[in-house]
Protein backbone atom coordinates (compact mmCIF):
# COMPACT_ATOMS: atom_id res chain seq x y z
CA UNK A 1 0.00 0.00 0.00
CA UNK A 2 3.22 2.73 -0.25
CA UNK A 3 2.85 3.27 -2.86
CA UNK A 4 -0.77 4.59 -2.99
CA UNK A 5 -0.31 6.44 0.75
CA UNK A 6 2.72 8.20 -1.80
CA UNK A 7 0.62 9.09 -4.67
CA UNK A 8 0.20 13.09 -5.06
CA UNK A 9 -2.54 14.64 -6.66
CA UNK A 10 -0.08 15.17 -9.84
CA UNK A 11 0.06 11.14 -9.65
CA UNK A 12 -3.69 10.71 -10.15
CA UNK A 13 -4.45 12.93 -12.75
CA UNK A 14 -1.75 11.76 -14.86
CA UNK A 15 -3.01 8.20 -14.66
CA UNK A 16 -5.96 9.70 -15.48
CA UNK A 17 -4.99 11.25 -18.39
CA UNK A 18 -3.13 8.81 -20.00
CA UNK A 19 -6.06 5.68 -18.62
CA UNK A 20 -8.77 7.46 -19.16
CA UNK A 21 -8.91 8.92 -22.27
CA UNK A 22 -11.78 7.96 -24.41
CA UNK A 23 -9.68 6.29 -27.39
CA UNK A 24 -8.76 4.07 -24.45
CA UNK A 25 -12.28 3.11 -23.76
CA UNK A 26 -15.22 1.22 -24.85
CA UNK A 27 -18.94 2.09 -25.17
CA UNK A 28 -21.14 -0.05 -25.27
CA UNK A 29 -25.26 0.79 -26.65
CA UNK A 30 -28.15 -2.26 -26.27
CA UNK A 31 -31.29 -2.30 -27.11
CA UNK A 32 -33.57 -0.84 -28.46
CA UNK A 33 -32.85 2.79 -30.26
CA UNK A 34 -31.86 4.47 -33.80
CA UNK A 35 -28.43 4.36 -34.42
CA UNK A 36 -28.44 8.16 -36.11
CA UNK A 37 -29.72 9.46 -33.02
CA UNK A 38 -27.45 7.35 -30.86
CA UNK A 39 -24.58 8.31 -32.59
CA UNK A 40 -25.56 11.96 -32.05
CA UNK A 41 -25.87 11.92 -28.06
CA UNK A 42 -22.32 10.28 -28.13
CA UNK A 43 -20.91 12.99 -30.09
CA UNK A 44 -22.96 15.56 -27.75
CA UNK A 45 -21.39 14.30 -24.53
CA UNK A 46 -18.45 12.80 -25.21
CA UNK A 47 -16.97 13.98 -28.80
CA UNK A 48 -14.73 17.31 -26.96
CA UNK A 49 -13.19 15.03 -24.68
CA UNK A 50 -9.29 14.92 -25.78
CA UNK A 51 -7.92 11.63 -26.99
CA UNK A 52 -4.49 10.76 -26.01
CA UNK A 53 -1.37 8.55 -26.71
CA UNK A 54 -1.81 4.97 -26.29
CA UNK A 55 -1.14 3.79 -23.07
CA UNK A 56 2.32 1.97 -22.87
CA UNK A 57 2.15 -1.79 -23.15
CA UNK A 58 2.38 -3.30 -19.71
CA UNK A 59 4.05 -7.17 -19.85
CA UNK A 60 1.66 -9.14 -17.74
CA UNK A 61 3.65 -12.22 -18.21
CA UNK A 62 4.50 -14.32 -15.39
CA UNK A 63 6.44 -17.91 -14.57
CA UNK A 64 3.27 -20.62 -14.96
CA UNK A 65 4.73 -21.78 -11.25
CA UNK A 66 3.96 -20.30 -8.15
CA UNK A 67 5.46 -22.92 -5.81
CA UNK A 68 3.36 -23.68 -3.02
CA UNK A 69 2.92 -20.38 -1.49
CA UNK A 70 0.84 -20.14 1.97
CA UNK A 71 0.30 -17.07 3.99
CA UNK A 72 -2.07 -16.64 6.79
CA UNK A 73 -4.04 -13.82 7.65
CA UNK A 74 -5.45 -12.34 10.94
CA UNK A 75 -9.34 -11.06 10.57
CA UNK A 76 -10.52 -9.12 13.90
CA UNK A 77 -14.19 -9.23 12.05
CA UNK A 78 -14.15 -12.71 10.90
CA UNK A 79 -16.53 -14.87 12.98
CA UNK A 80 -15.46 -18.18 11.49
CA UNK A 81 -11.75 -19.10 9.89
CA UNK A 82 -12.10 -19.50 6.13
CA UNK A 83 -9.33 -20.66 3.79
CA UNK A 84 -8.88 -19.99 -0.11
CA UNK A 85 -6.88 -22.01 -2.89
CA UNK A 86 -5.83 -20.37 -6.05
CA UNK A 87 -4.05 -21.56 -8.96
CA UNK A 88 -2.60 -19.62 -12.09
CA UNK A 89 -4.01 -20.64 -15.20
CA UNK A 90 -3.66 -19.64 -18.97
CA UNK A 91 -4.86 -16.09 -20.21
CA UNK A 92 -8.63 -16.19 -21.32
CA UNK A 93 -10.38 -17.66 -24.36
CA UNK A 94 -7.47 -19.86 -25.07
CA UNK A 95 -8.13 -23.81 -25.23
CA UNK A 96 -6.59 -24.36 -21.49
CA UNK A 97 -8.69 -21.95 -19.95
CA UNK A 98 -11.75 -23.06 -21.22
CA UNK A 99 -11.04 -26.27 -19.91
CA UNK A 100 -10.14 -25.12 -16.60
CA UNK A 101 -13.73 -23.10 -16.74
CA UNK A 102 -15.43 -26.04 -17.22
CA UNK A 103 -13.75 -28.21 -14.32
CA UNK A 104 -14.70 -25.08 -12.04
CA UNK A 105 -17.78 -25.19 -12.99
CA UNK A 106 -17.75 -29.01 -12.12
CA UNK A 107 -16.43 -28.23 -9.04
CA UNK A 108 -18.35 -26.38 -7.25
CA UNK A 109 -21.12 -24.34 -9.09
CA UNK A 110 -24.42 -25.09 -8.46
CA UNK A 111 -25.99 -27.76 -5.97
CA UNK A 112 -24.95 -30.69 -7.93
CA UNK A 113 -21.23 -29.75 -8.21
CA UNK A 114 -19.15 -32.35 -6.67
CA UNK A 115 -17.66 -30.24 -3.79
CA UNK A 116 -21.59 -28.90 -3.09
CA UNK A 117 -22.76 -32.96 -2.80
CA UNK A 118 -19.87 -33.83 -0.80
CA UNK A 119 -18.97 -30.74 1.48
CA UNK A 120 -22.43 -29.19 2.20
CA UNK A 121 -24.83 -31.90 1.49
CA UNK A 122 -22.77 -35.24 2.44
CA UNK A 123 -20.34 -34.21 5.38
CA UNK A 124 -22.40 -30.48 6.06
CA UNK A 125 -18.91 -29.73 7.57
CA UNK A 126 -19.01 -26.04 5.70
CA UNK A 127 -20.82 -23.06 5.82
CA UNK A 128 -20.10 -22.14 2.57
CA UNK A 129 -18.15 -23.15 -0.32
CA UNK A 130 -17.29 -20.95 -3.29
CA UNK A 131 -15.21 -20.99 -6.28
CA UNK A 132 -14.82 -18.38 -9.54
CA UNK A 133 -12.20 -17.82 -12.42
CA UNK A 134 -10.47 -14.80 -12.37
CA UNK A 135 -10.71 -13.91 -16.95
CA UNK A 136 -7.25 -11.99 -17.58
CA UNK A 137 -5.84 -10.95 -20.76
CA UNK A 138 -2.25 -12.18 -19.48
CA UNK A 139 -1.95 -14.89 -16.79
CA UNK A 140 -5.25 -15.62 -14.89
CA UNK A 141 -6.93 -17.14 -11.55
CA UNK A 142 -8.72 -20.31 -10.56
CA UNK A 143 -10.19 -19.99 -6.72
CA UNK A 144 -11.77 -22.57 -4.62
CA UNK A 145 -12.55 -21.92 -0.81
CA UNK A 146 -14.99 -22.55 2.29
CA UNK A 147 -16.09 -21.37 5.59
CA UNK A 148 -15.70 -24.26 7.26
CA UNK A 149 -18.72 -25.23 10.71
CA UNK A 150 -17.08 -24.59 13.99
CA UNK A 151 -15.12 -27.22 14.70
CA UNK A 152 -14.25 -28.99 11.51
CA UNK A 153 -11.23 -29.82 10.58
CA UNK A 154 -10.29 -27.05 7.83
CA UNK A 155 -7.11 -29.43 6.55
CA UNK A 156 -9.82 -32.00 6.55
CA UNK A 157 -11.81 -30.22 4.39
CA UNK A 158 -9.20 -29.22 1.95
CA UNK A 159 -8.32 -32.79 1.59
CA UNK A 160 -11.75 -33.53 0.33
CA UNK A 161 -11.23 -30.84 -2.29
CA UNK A 162 -7.73 -31.49 -3.21
CA UNK A 163 -9.13 -35.61 -3.85
CA UNK A 164 -12.15 -34.25 -5.80
CA UNK A 165 -9.63 -32.46 -8.05
CA UNK A 166 -7.18 -35.30 -8.34
CA UNK A 167 -10.09 -37.52 -9.39
CA UNK A 168 -11.04 -34.63 -12.22
CA UNK A 169 -7.45 -34.55 -13.38
CA UNK A 170 -7.07 -38.37 -13.21
CA UNK A 171 -10.63 -39.46 -14.85
CA UNK A 172 -12.35 -36.12 -16.69
CA UNK A 173 -15.89 -35.56 -16.52
CA UNK A 174 -18.31 -38.31 -16.55
CA UNK A 175 -21.05 -38.09 -19.43
CA UNK A 176 -23.52 -37.51 -16.96
CA UNK A 177 -21.89 -34.28 -15.88
CA UNK A 178 -20.84 -33.34 -19.33
CA UNK A 179 -24.26 -32.87 -20.08
CA UNK A 180 -24.93 -31.11 -16.95
CA UNK A 181 -22.16 -28.81 -18.02
CA UNK A 182 -23.59 -28.59 -21.45
CA UNK A 183 -27.24 -27.64 -19.91
CA UNK A 184 -25.56 -25.12 -17.12
CA UNK A 185 -23.76 -23.58 -20.25
CA UNK A 186 -26.82 -22.90 -22.36
CA UNK A 187 -28.65 -21.59 -19.17
CA UNK A 188 -25.79 -19.30 -18.78
CA UNK A 189 -25.88 -17.89 -22.56
CA UNK A 190 -29.55 -17.29 -22.40
CA UNK A 191 -29.98 -15.76 -19.36
CA UNK A 192 -26.94 -12.98 -20.24
CA UNK A 193 -29.28 -12.01 -23.26
CA UNK A 194 -31.94 -11.53 -21.04
CA UNK A 195 -31.65 -7.69 -20.14
CA UNK A 196 -29.60 -4.94 -21.99
CA UNK A 197 -27.02 -4.28 -19.63
CA UNK A 198 -26.39 -7.55 -19.32
CA UNK A 199 -25.29 -7.56 -23.29
CA UNK A 200 -23.79 -4.48 -23.02
CA UNK A 201 -21.24 -5.71 -20.49
CA UNK A 202 -20.78 -8.86 -22.29
CA UNK A 203 -19.94 -7.11 -25.51
CA UNK A 204 -17.87 -4.78 -24.00
CA UNK A 205 -15.48 -7.77 -22.24
CA UNK A 206 -15.00 -8.83 -25.48
CA UNK A 207 -14.49 -5.80 -26.96
CA UNK A 208 -12.14 -4.51 -24.39
CA UNK A 209 -9.86 -7.96 -23.25
CA UNK A 210 -9.86 -9.30 -27.00
CA UNK A 211 -10.64 -6.40 -29.46
CA UNK A 212 -13.88 -8.69 -30.88
CA UNK A 213 -16.99 -7.56 -29.30
CA UNK A 214 -18.45 -10.69 -32.03
CA UNK A 215 -17.11 -13.17 -30.42
CA UNK A 216 -19.78 -12.87 -28.05
CA UNK A 217 -21.31 -14.87 -30.31
CA UNK A 218 -19.49 -18.05 -30.57
CA UNK A 219 -18.23 -18.00 -26.97
CA UNK A 220 -21.22 -20.90 -26.50
CA UNK A 221 -19.73 -22.95 -29.10
CA UNK A 222 -16.47 -22.82 -28.23
CA UNK A 223 -17.21 -24.05 -24.87
CA UNK A 224 -19.62 -26.66 -26.00
CA UNK A 225 -16.69 -27.76 -27.88
CA UNK A 226 -14.52 -28.77 -25.10
CA UNK A 227 -14.00 -32.91 -24.64
CA UNK A 228 -13.94 -33.66 -21.48
CA UNK A 229 -10.01 -34.89 -22.36
CA UNK A 230 -9.41 -32.05 -22.25
CA UNK A 231 -11.01 -30.96 -19.00
CA UNK A 232 -9.32 -33.91 -17.31
CA UNK A 233 -5.56 -33.07 -19.25
CA UNK A 234 -6.16 -29.16 -17.74
CA UNK A 235 -7.00 -29.76 -14.41
CA UNK A 236 -3.96 -32.58 -14.26
CA UNK A 237 -1.70 -29.95 -15.85
CA UNK A 238 -2.76 -26.93 -13.60
CA UNK A 239 -4.59 -27.84 -10.88
CA UNK A 240 -1.83 -29.23 -8.48
CA UNK A 241 -0.35 -28.98 -5.37
CA UNK A 242 3.14 -27.62 -7.22
CA UNK A 243 0.91 -24.73 -8.71
CA UNK A 244 -1.40 -23.45 -5.67
CA UNK A 245 -1.30 -21.23 -3.04
CA UNK A 246 -3.25 -20.93 0.20
CA UNK A 247 -4.63 -18.40 1.98
CA UNK A 248 -5.54 -19.38 5.60
CA UNK A 249 -8.02 -16.55 7.46
CA UNK A 250 -8.05 -16.78 11.09
CA UNK A 251 -9.71 -15.99 13.65
CA UNK A 252 -7.83 -13.53 16.27
CA UNK A 253 -6.38 -15.66 19.09
CA UNK A 254 -7.79 -18.81 16.89
CA UNK A 255 -4.33 -19.15 14.63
Amino acid sequence: MEHLDDATVEDVQEFFRIYYAPNNAVLVISGSFDPDTAKELVETYFGDIVSQPPPPELDVAEPPEVALTYREWEDKLAPFPAFLIGWKIPKRRTPEFNALYLAGKLLYDGESSRLYQKLVKGEESVIQLFGFTDERRGPSSIFVGAIPKPEKDLSRIRDIIMTEISSVAESGPTADEMQKLHNQLINDAVRTRQSSMSRAQHIAEYALYDGSPDSVNTELDELLGVSPEQIRNAAHNYLNTDNRALLDIVTVGKG
